[in-house]
């Protein structure tokens, strides 16, 4: 049977059959049919069923050279095993899927498993591809994560593998740190540098928009034992949480702890707000930060503690902005007296206990609010502006009934308490939003006040001689998203003060604290101050990094939450985080992790990311004959959504055409062995016998 193909006009034939005809003499011994050629017409005589395999084989190779691509020996090779193989994906349609094209090069998948990898990584956000050496498992997920960054479908790649190798240890190897590392990362920064202009390679790295590092730094984001997180039932030293409890999220609300590493000893840095706020951590720990392009871009970045030292300012202004949290959640609880009765007394009351309870204002306002809110009693006006608080029951029946608030404040331990010494209780502070912001209104409204100028946002001031009043004023507005300034006015030195027309000293020095408060948290309810304040805006509560100082070694840990940010709260409610989100992570060699280590690294997925991990199952060179995480991963992921397992064989090997056969050769040395002996050796072909004695 005769089949006769007529090549299109615009395929020049010498693309088609090769450079003296090599591609065509390719073709022959790879069919049954006989082929000839003449002109533009290719006639193909044999079986139907050889014909037919035939005119497949040309048509994909025509198509191959109608979308740009030039015909070498190998994809010639690879068309025809493709089909050899069968499948429903075209050989043309596999081999121009084009990833990236930079300086005339374009990287694709060259052989079907590759083909299917690629479409794994797109459709998934775990991908593991194991297989041996050569079959370009991580040069085609590098290439995929320049093209998502590419794209903005990530803010960041990072690349990373095992630093520790065939039973080596860093610390024993001659060099500084960055020299003992760079070897085992070179084949990352080769591959980066076939894809990315090499000139804007130590920008991208400088910025952490690329970053390479071993594996190790990955589980070194971390903070001190004793470095606070915030939990629904208040501050906790971070090396008493598990795996389970739950932790306050940039929200405000709990998100539970997925993952907890210790990283032993760390040097550490001191990491101070222009507010005051500090906390300590790792040189690699995370923080979420935005710079003023980023601010007019609407975006954020994740940079680590050692890149931001000596980059604090920009044009004499604090570059890095972190988040503020929003108003926390904590457990509630029920309390004894209204918060803002409370908040009330503690600014303009009398709570010794030594006598009928009393409050003093002008503000015949606040009158009626704390009468309103306190049940059975009655402010009763005394002199001027003093005002007894007045149990309507106490003397019924000829029986004297204690005032129910001095009962509470009893209970609450604010007897004998005077203006240096008063407090806000414990049950107050962590409970509820809604109670905070009462407390802290009733604060405000008596000893608070807005602070306005002319062309500025309205800020408010507060004044207390109690210390202790002051750190829980501090931790009501930090706890509801605001940011507070605090300083100490001396008393010795300053004028006295005129009270009934003499002289009355300073007995106290003040603590003057100045309050920003996120939009729709109003500071007052008193009218007067509310509608000065809304007058003018309340402008935006802002966090700056000033300052990150050494503070030497410390215990360190570093936790993984699932809020959806990866972002909990710290001292002084400072927002960090420890996991990497809307980032392309690479993780190669995988056969070099432990299952720890393994679990460690999939834990750090955060949201808008995805993860590839590459390996050779065969080829583990973990010391003291420990377990590969790769090895058993599959078995402990089995079933899991969204996680995808793509195998690549001698087949998809892409080097040179030896590595695969090398691949085989000891795929059956090794099957041997585990069947028995391998039998003795047959004579090479074509070597010549040598002579006795020789």
């Amino acid at each position: 049977m005769r089949t006769t193909i007529t090549v299109p006009d615009a395929v020049p034939m010498v693309a088609l059959l090769g450079s003296g005809d090599e591609l065509l003499r390719l073709v022959e011994t790879e069919l049954t049919a006989d082929v000839h050629v003449r002109g533009n017409e290719i006639a193909i005589t044999g079986q139907p069923a050889d014909n037919a395999f035939a005119v497949r084989v040309f048509d994909e190779l025509i198509a191959l050279i109608g979308t740009g691509q030039q015909l070498r020996p190998d994809s010639v090779r690879r068309v025809i095993g493709m089909l050899k193989a069968g499948g429903s994906e075209r050989p043309a349609d596999v081999l121009s899927l084009d990833i990236l094209s930079r300086r005339g090069r374009t990287i694709r998948p060259k052989t079907l498993n590759q083909k299917r990898y690629v479409d794994a990584i797109d459709a998934h956000t775990i991908v593991f591809g194991i297989g041996p050496a050569g079959t370009g498992k991580t040069y085609l997920a590098m290439a995929k994560a320049v093209q998502a960054l590419q794209t903005k479908q990530v803010n960041r790649i990072i690349l990373t593998r095992p630093a520790v190798e065939a039973g080596e240890r860093l610390g024993y190897l001659p060099g500084t740190l960055s020299e003992k590392i760079d070897p085992y990362l070179r084949p990352l920064y080769d591959a980066l540098h076939d894809m990315v202009d090499p000139e804007s390679i130590p920008r991208l790295m400088q910025s952490g928009t690329i970053e390479v590092a071993p594996l190790a730094y990955m589980r070194g984001r971390a903070q001190p034992t004793d470095a606070a997180v915030l939990t629904p039932t208040g501050f906790v030293p971070m090396g008493s949480l598990e795996v389970g409890d739950l932790v306050i999220g940039s929200d405000g609300l709990p998100t539970p702890v997925l993952g907890i590493y210790p990283q032993g000893r760390k040097d550490v840095y001191r990491v101070t707000t222009q507010d005051g706020a500090s906390t300590l951590a790792c040189g690699e720990h995370l923080w979420t930060v935005r710079t003023a392009s980023d601010r007019r871009r609407g975006r954020s970045r994740t940079i680590q503690t050692q890149d931001m030292i000596g980059n604090l300012r920009a044009a004499r202004a604090r570059r890095y902005e972190l988040p503020v949290v929003a108003p926390v959640e904590f457990e509630p609880r029920e309390v004894p007296l209204d918060p803002y009765a409370l908040g009330l007394l503690l600014g303009d009351g009398c709570l010794t206990t030594a006598t009928t309870p009393t409050f003093t204002t002008a503000d015949a306002e606040l009158v009626v609010a704390l009468e309103a809110a306190l049940d059975r009693i009655e402010v009763r006006h005394k002199a001027g502006y003093d005002y007894v608080l007045h149990h309507v029951d106490g003397g019924r029946g000829g029986l004297r009934v204690a005032n129910p608030v001095t009962t509470v404040v009893r209970d609450l331990g604010l007897d004998r308490t005077r203006s240096a010494t008063t407090f806000v209780p414990v049950m107050y502070l962590q409970n509820a939003a809604a109670v905070r912001l009462a407390v802290l209104q009733g604060i405000l409204d008596t000893d608070g006040g807005p602070v306005t100028q002319r062309g500025r946002t309205c800020r408010v001031q507060y004044t207390t001689t109690s210390t202790r009043l002051r750190d829980d004023v501090i931790f009501l507005v930090r706890s509801l998203g605001g940011v507070v300034y605090s300083h100490v006015r001396r008393a010795e030195g300053r004028a006295p003060g005129r009270a009934l027309g003499r002289d009355v000293p300073y007995r106290s020095d003040a603590h003057v604290v100045d309050i920003r408060l996120p939009e729709g948290v109003e500071p007052f309810r008193l009218e007067r101050k509310r509608r000065a304040y809304q007058a003018a805006g309340g402008g935006r509560p802002m966090r700056f990094i000033d300052s990150i100082e050494p503070v030497g070694e410390r215990e360190t840990l570093c936790i993984a939450v699932a809020a959806q940010d990866s972002l909990y709260v710290t001292d002084d409610f400072l927002v960090t985080h420890n996991t990497l989100n809307d980032a392309f992570v690479i993780l190669d060699e995988a056969q070099n992790t432990t299952a720890e280590q393994m679990k460690m690294f999939l834990t750090r997925l955060g949201f808008g990311s995805k993860i590839v991990v590459t390996g050779d199952i065969t080829q583990v060179d973990l010391p003291g004959g420990a377990q590969s995480g790769l090895k058993i991963v599959r078995e402990i992921l089995d079933g899991v959504e969204d996680v995808h397992f793509a195998n690549l064989t001698s087949s998809d090997v892409v080097r040179h055409r030896l590595v695969g056969d090398i691949v085989d050769a000891y795929e059956r040395w090794d099957a041997g062995r585990q069947q028995g002996p391998a039998p003795a050796p047959g004579p090479v072909r074509g070597a010549r016998p040598r002579r006795q004695g020789s």
